[in-house]
Order: structure tokens, then C-alpha cells, then sequence
């Protein structure tokens, strides 16, 4: 299938004003981010009133954001304050193309999503480093969240097929400062943080961030939320030419977990007027057992981060990280009885499981000129070990639900056994080494382009494979004004069957699944360079997807394809007008498969329409208002095609109100309208969104 028309306008407007600049000469173009920026306090900005709209910090790019030849999205720390943003989850709202899924089938449950059409569940990273973790993440110590979306295998490894997020984290810097917050909310909610800064002299500062955590759900009966975290930061050197950061976090939740509701089976003969596949019943109902069910899970991670600037065109980076995410959990995913029952089986899900990570990446950057031309390249490898170990564990189902009146008190009557023969380890050993280069041309015109292989050595014990890959990124960007660029972009990527550290007989004679998107688009720094507006053309193509033949064994011959637009805008339109906010088409097909039902189906949780907007306004004296606006268009569980979660569109706001120079007030409002809506789709049972919620909360700096 062919991108409508209708798609290519907004783009075409985006191109008619890049033309319609005024062009110039002698001027030379934006200025790559320089070696020096490798220092730990250096990000690459734009001055945005009340705060900044900040380019990516991996040091694997070397362009200011408005010349980035692919779509990127930077949330700042600011913005999810005003929204008060408690989960990345509803951080990730902000961004169009991305939507929400059940932990299920082997996945565990935590922040499991889609990006552009393709699963992103292993595409989590905090500071550049994979986080496969299952774990709900916290934004207390995020600094901002980046969303690069398209192939980008170059940049990151293995996956990022609808592109990677990355979460950077607070460090310590030179200033002192102290903020704490405090919050209230009608679904039980007592939160608070605390952020404090304190320089130690000669270029040393210490860094530390809080957290704690309690809420409910409105709207969902029983589900509980209940976190703490710590995360202190220690900086030596800064200001000089080698500053060094060691790192520690630590982020404990005690949760009540949500499988939601069961989706009716087309084939049911008692529930046949059900709300495109939900069940007809209040979105309260929770068919979980108190008894039995819960979430225990632990994230630790520590960071040692060396900066070094050889020259003013010359400086080195090294990483080196070890991390560690446990799970112990036992999920009820309800599943009716038969087809002429509305009774359910209480499905245990159950997890005990470690993820492990111990990395090392070195970077080096390099600003020079060559045969007439500037380049700003970076060499870097990458090596690491990651394990993946699974405790055997089985619970029995325990009495039945009633579909209309359940019991989450009811004791239960079942058992939970270990099997220890039954436990699984597995052993990931990756290395990596790239190369990029931006070739400066002349004013008007960049080269950019990059290399990277990666070996990844998966053992389970039971199977082994290694796999050899090698992707590619290549873009051009002519720039008709310094303050704008049109670009077109090309990258690949690769998923192999050992991805999320797990093989199986099905899988381990597979080579990886390869993907490629081209991408064409413009961006453009208006309003004083205060806001900065994109939009994009894209295809991505998945050419040899897993499918399974007539004897159910899985092969490389099927071919998914993601056909698509977006616009963008991020910043300030005046001083006192903030804007956040998109939209994005996504025509998703499954182009080849050996399941003929299957083809020319959509995607699962592939929403065709998908938009959101964020608008703060600072009013006369103290006072600022925000409204925010989220719309995810319909989307099916599965690329079968049989049950489709309704569009939905949800409506938030916000009031703030600065009583002195310490203390902020502020009001937020979600879902105003209490709209009862499918979050999180997943095969056999889907997740209802949270209702209305009101939170108060006291931001106290000192």
C-alpha cells in the first residue's frame, strides 16, 4: 500500500517555507556540537523561554538538533514537571506513533510499547546503555527523554526496527541548588522527591535524588502502585579537561499488578453484542486474587563516566556500566471458561526472573579538516556481557471468576510449586565497533553517514547462536537557511532470535530479521530559534519477517511495511507560550506472509491516526494554565486482525501558581472528560486507562 496522498501536504508546506528563506552566502552553517561538548554539563541546546529544548546527548551525534537527518523528539525535565508526569508511560504520551501493551506471551510485564509499528520493548536505554529490564520506570532522576524514531541499529546495537528511547540521567553540576515536591491526589496518591546539588570545590559536586511513591488507579478496582528510589550522583574535575561521574541508582516497587479484562472470544455464544471484543462490563472490574497475586521489583545500576578533551578538536569517552533488574511476580490474566460461559479462569503469569548487564563503550571524538572539508567523526567500540536467568515457577488457577462480579478477596485455594530442573540461564556476550563521520560540505550542504558491527554469542545451556551483523546509516541535509534543513536519511537494523535473550527450538537456526527506512524531511528553528518544527516522510520495511509455514516451524519469507507522516513542534511560540505536541500517520501492512489470513492485514497495536499536544501559558502576575490534548486512533491486538481497541481521545490541564519565589503550587487534571478507554492491548486481555485524577502538588526550591 501506497502513503495517501493527503500525507505528502504537510510535508510539501514544511518545503515551501524552507524554500521560501532567504538564502545566504559567506554564512556558515550551524556549528557542529565540537569536541568540548563531551564534558558531562555540555548539552547541545536552544535558549527556550523558561527552559530548554535540548538536541541528544549520546555522543554518536555530532549535529545540532535542527540538522539531525531523522526524526528525533526530546522531552525536558521541565515540561513532565508541568504535567506531572509520575511514570515513563505517561511521559511517552507526548510522542505520537508510540502505543501501549500487556506484558504477555514470555514478555514480561513493565514498560512493554510500540514504536512506529514495531515492537520497542528492548529498545530502553538509560545514558546509551540497553535496559531489558520489566520493570515500570520513574522519571524522578530523568533528565530528559529522547525518541528517535526509523532504523537505527548503527546507533544502538541489535533492534530499534521503529526506532530506540533513551532516558538521560541528572549528574552533578557546579551550582548549588535544592528543589522538593510534594504531591496529593483523590486516587490515593502521596508522592514526593527532592533534587539537591552541592558543589565541593576545586570542579568536584554531589548530586543526590529522591523519591517515594503510593497511588491507586482511578477507575481500576485493587491495582496498586507503591516504589521508593535513590539515585546519587559525584562529579570531579568539572570545568577542566578530564571530569569523571560515578553513578548509583536504586528503584524498589511493592505493586498490586493489572492484566486488566479478557477480550470475548469471537467464537463466544453468551456475550455476542460485546463492545468490539470487550467485555460489557464497569472498567473497575479486577479478576486478580489479593491472595495471591503481586509485583516485587528491584533496579540497580552503577556508572562510572570518564571525559576527556584531548584538544580543542580531539576528546575521549568511556562508560562503563553494570546493571541489574529482578522480577518476582504472580499476574492473573483472565480467560473466560468456554464459549458458553461467563465464567473465567484466573491465568497465573508468573515471573522470577534477573536480568544482568556489564558494559563498556569508548567513544572518540574528532573535529578536522580534510581534502577541503570539515568532518566531525566519532570511532567507538563497544563490549558487553548480559544474562538473563528464570526461576521455574507454576501456580494453579485458583476458583473462577464471575465475569460481572468478581472477587479479588476470595482466598486462594490453589498452589505455587518450583521446579529448580526446570530453570533457565542465559549468557549474551556482544562486542561492537563503529564509525561516523559528518562531512561539512559548505554552508548549504552535509554528508553524513555510519558503520557499525555487532557480534552477539547467545547460550542458554540447551541452544546456542551467534550472529555476525553489519547495518549501515547514510543521509544528506541541505540547509537553504542557517536555521533550517531538509534532509533525506537512510538506515537499517536488525532483530535477531535471541533479542530479548531468550532462544528456542523455533528460533535458533534463524538468522536475525533485517529492516531498512528511508526517511525525507525538514526542520526548522523559528520564533527567535525558540521553537523548532519538523516534519517527515517515511517507509520502513521489515523484508524477511518470522512467519510460520504449513508444519508450524517458523522461517525468514514474511515482509511487514510501515508507510507514514509526522509534523512536530517543540518550544516557545512567544515568551509566555510553550508548545509540545504532534501528529503522526501510520498505513502499516503485513506485505508477505505464509498465513494467507494475515496478509494485508495491519500491524497489532498500530494505531493509524495518533496525535498530542502540550500548551502552557504564563498569564499576567504569578499565575500559568496548560492544556494538554492525547488522541490514539483504532488499533488491533494482533496482526490477525480480529479484535480492535476504539480510538480514544483523552483531555488534560494544568494551574500553577507562584507564591513566592520558593514556593509553586500546581493543580493537574487528567483525563478531565473520564473517558473509558483501552491503555495497553495485549493478545488475550487488555488493560482499561486510568479515570479522571486531580493532583496538588508544592515545589519548594531553596
Amino acid at each position: 500500500m501506497t502513503t495517501p496522498r493527503l500525507a505528502f501536504s504537510p510535508l510539501a508546506g514544511a518545503l515551501l517555507l524552507a524554500l521560501s528563506q532567504p538564502a545566504f552566502a559567506e554564512t556558515p552553517s550551524s556549528e557542529t556540537t565540537g569536541a568540548l561538548a563531551l564534558a558531562a554539563t555540555d548539552i547541545d541546546t536552544v535558549e527556550v523561554h523558561g527552559h530548554r529544548v535540548h538536541a541528544p546527548q549520546s555522543p554518536k551525534i555530532t549535529q545540532p538538533q535542527v540538522d539531525i537527518p531523522r526524526t528525533v523528539t526530546v522531552l525536558p525535565d521541565d515540561v513532565l514537571r508541568a504535567q506531572g508526569v509520575t511514570t515513563l508511560r505517561d511521559a511517552l504520551r507526548n510522542v505520537p506513533g508510540i502505543s501501549m501493551q500487556a506484558g504477555e506471551g514470555g514478555v514480561p510485564a513493565g514498560d512493554n510499547l510500540t514504536l512506529r509499528g514495531f515492537s520497542a520493548r528492548t529498545d530502553l536505554f538509560v545514558d546509551g546503555v540497553r535496559d531489558i529490564g520489566g520493570y515500570s520506570r520513574d522519571p524522578f532522576n530523568i533528565e530528559q527523554v529522547e525518541v528517535a524514531k526509523g532504523p537505527a541499529s548503527t546507533m544502538t546495537g541489535r533492534g530499534s526496527t521503529g526506532g530506540s528511547i533513551n532516558l538521560a540521567s541528572k549528574s552533578a553540576r557546579m551550582d548549588a541548588f535544592g528543589q522538593a515536591s510534594a504531591s496529593v491526589g483523590d486516587n490515593g496518591l502521596l508522592r514526593g522527591t527532592a533534587d539537591f546539588n552541592q558543589p565541593l570545590g576545586d570542579g568536584n559536586a554531589l548530586r543526590v535524588n529522591l523519591m517515594a511513591h503510593q497511588s491507586e488507579i482511578n477507575g481500576r478496582d485493587a491495582v496498586e502502585n507503591d516504589r521508593w528510589g535513590v539515585a546519587p550522583t559525584m562529579s570531579f574535575g568539572l570545568g577542566g579537561d578530564t571530569v569523571t561521574t560515578l553513578s548509583l541508582f536504586h528503584l524498589e516497587q511493592d505493586n498490586v499488578p493489572d492484566y486488566g479484562q479478557p477480550w470475548v472470544p469471537a467464537t463466544n455464544n453468551v456475550l455476542v453484542e460485546s463492545r468490539d471484543g470487550r467485555a460489557p462490563v464497569d472498567r473497575a472490574n479486577f479478576y486478580g486474587l489479593l491472595d495471591r497475586d503481586y509485583e516485587d521489583t528491584t533496579t540497580d545500576m552503577a556508572t562510572v563516566t570518564v571525559d576527556h578533551v584531548i584538544n580543542d578538536s580531539v576528546s575521549l569517552r568511556n562508560l562503563t556500566r553494570w546493571g541489574r533488574s529482578s522480577r518476582d511476580s504472580i499476574i492473573t490474566a483472565p480467560r473466560f471458561l468456554s464459549d458458553d460461559s461467563t465464567q473465567l479462569r484466573r491465568t497465573a503469569k508468573t515471573r522470577d526472573s534477573e536480568d544482568t548487564i556489564f558494559l563498556n563503550a569508548t567513544d572518540l571524538r574528532a573535529e578536522f579538516d580534510a581534502a577541503g572539508v570539515s568532518h566531525a567523526m566519532v570511532a567507538g567500540v563497544e563490549v558487553a556481557r548480559e544474562t538473563s536467568g528464570n526461576r521455574y515457577r507454576a501456580a494453579t488457577e485458583g476458583d473462577l471468576a464471575d465475569l460481572f462480579n468478581p472477587d479479588f478477596n476470595a482466598p486462594y485455594t490453589g498452589e505455587v510449586t518450583r521446579d529448580p530442573s526446570r530453570d533457565t540461564e542465559v549468557d549474551a556476550d556482544s562486542v561492537a565497533a563503529y564509525l561516523f563521520d559528518t562531512v561539512t560540505l559548505s554552508p548549504r550542504w552535509e554528508l553524513s553517514g555510519g558503520l557499525r558491527w555487532d557480534r552477539l554469542e547467545v547460550d542458554t545451556g540447551t541452544f546456542a547462536r551467534d550472529d555476525d551483523m553489519l547495518s549501515g546509516q547514510a543521509a544528506a541535509v541541505f540547509k537553504p537557511a542557517e536555521n533550517g534543513s531538509i534532509y533525506v536519511g537512510y538506515g537499517t537494523s536488525f532483530n535477531p532470535s535471541a533479542e530479548g535473550l531468550s532462544l528456542n527450538a523455533d528460533t535458533v537456526q534463524l538468522d536475525p530479521e533485517e529492516s531498512r527506512t528511508l526517511e525525507l524531511g525538514t526542520k526548522w528553528e523559528l520564533a527567535g530559534d525558540r521553537l523548532l518544527l519538523s516534519a517527515a516522510l517515511f517507509r520502513t520495511e521489515k523484508t524477511n519477517a518470522r512467519t510460520e509455514d504449513a508444519d508450524e516451524i517458523v522461517v525468514l519469507q514474511g515482509e511487514q511495511r510501515v508507510d507514514g507522516f509526522e509534523v512536530g513542534l517543540a518550544g516557545s511560540i512567544t515568551d509566555a507560550w510553550t508548545v509540545y505536541g504532534g501528529y503522526t500517520h501510520l498505513d502499516s501492512e503485513v506485505v508477505e506472509s505464509l498465513d494467507p489470513a494475515e496478509v494485508g492485514n495491519s500491524l497489532g497495536n498500530t494505531p493509524r491516526h495518533s496525535a498530542s499536544l502540550w500548551s502552557s501559558h504564563s498569564l499576567s502576575g504569578a499565575w500559568e494554565v496548560g492544556f494538554g490534548v492525547q488522541h490514539v486512533g483504532a488499533r488491533f491486538s494482533n496482526t490477525s486482525n480480529t479484535r480492535q481497541a476504539k480510538a480514544y481521545t483523552l483531555y488534560d490541564a494544568m494551574v500553577s501558581w507562584r507564591a513566592s519565589d520558593a514556593l509553586v503550587l500546581r493543580l493537574n487534571g487528567q483525563n478531565l472528560s473520564d473517558k473509558d478507554y483501552v491503555d495497553q492491548v495485549g493478545g488475550g486481555h487488555y488493560v482499561p486507562g486510568a479515570g479522571r485524577t486531580f493532583m496538588l502538588t508544592a515545589d519548594v526550591s531553596f
